[in-house]
C-alpha cells in the first residue's frame, strides 16, 4: 500500500478524534475542524517517502501544535481590537456560514459517509484512493489487482452512487 494511500486510511480513521483534541484546545469546532485538515495536508507532504514509527502520534502532535499556534494568533489578535460596541462588532461582515450552511453541510457529509459505507469495499477503496489520496487509475489498479478500465469504472460506480444518495437526501 503506498504512503498516500495509508495517509489517507489513518486520517479517516482518527479524523473524528482528532477534530475532538483539537477542538479541546481551541474551544471551536469548526477551527478544530480547519486545524484537522491542515494537518493532514502536513502529514501527508511531510510523510512523503519517509517511514515513521508512530504516524498516529505524529499526525496527533501537528494537530496539536496547530491548535496550539491557532489559539495564541486568536489571542494575538482579540488584543489588538480596538474598543468597540457589539452593534459595530456586529455589522462587520463575515465569511463564515451561516448556521443554517454549516448544518446542511454537516448533514451532506453524514449522507455521504453512509453513501461510502454502502460501496463495495472494493468500490469504496478505489474511490478513496481517486478523490481522498489523488491516485491515478493506473495506481488504483496496480493496488487492487485489476484492469485500469475496472479501476476507472468502479470509482465512476461509486460517484454515481454517492450522488444518487445525495440526491434523495435532498
Amino acid at each position: 500500500m503506498n504512503s498516500v494511500t495509508s495517509d489517507g486510511m489513518l486520517f479517516m480513521a482518527h479524523r473524528r478524534e482528532l477534530v475532538n483534541y483539537a477542538n479541546g484546545i481551541v474551544r471551536d469546532h469548526a477551527l478544530a475542524e480547519d486545524v484537522v485538515q491542515e494537518a493532514y495536508l502536513r502529514f501527508s507532504s511531510a510523510r512523503q517517502g519517509k517511514p515513521l514509527e508512530e504516524p498516529a502520534g505524529y499526525l496527533y502532535r501537528i494537530v496539536r501544535n496547530l491548535a496550539v499556534d491557532s489559539l495564541r494568533r486568536i489571542q494575538r489578535e482579540n488584543l489588538r481590537l480596538p474598543d468597540a460596541d457589539a452593534d459595530e462588532l456586529a455589522a462587520i461582515p463575515t465569511e463564515a456560514p451561516s448556521p443554517e450552511a454549516v448544518v446542511a453541510g454537516r448533514d451532506e457529509l453524514r449522507f455521504l459517509q453512509d453513501a461510502m459505507a454502502e460501496l463495495p469495499e472494493r468500490t469504496r477503496i478505489a474511490l478513496e484512493m481517486h478523490r481522498f489520496g489523488g491516485m491515478t487509475f493506473k495506481d488504483i489498479a496496480e493496488h487492487l489487482g485489476i484492469s485500469v478500465g475496472l479501476a476507472h469504472a468502479m470509482v465512476i460506480d461509486g460517484l454515481e452512487h454517492c450522488r444518487a444518495r445525495l440526491c434523495r437526501s435532498k
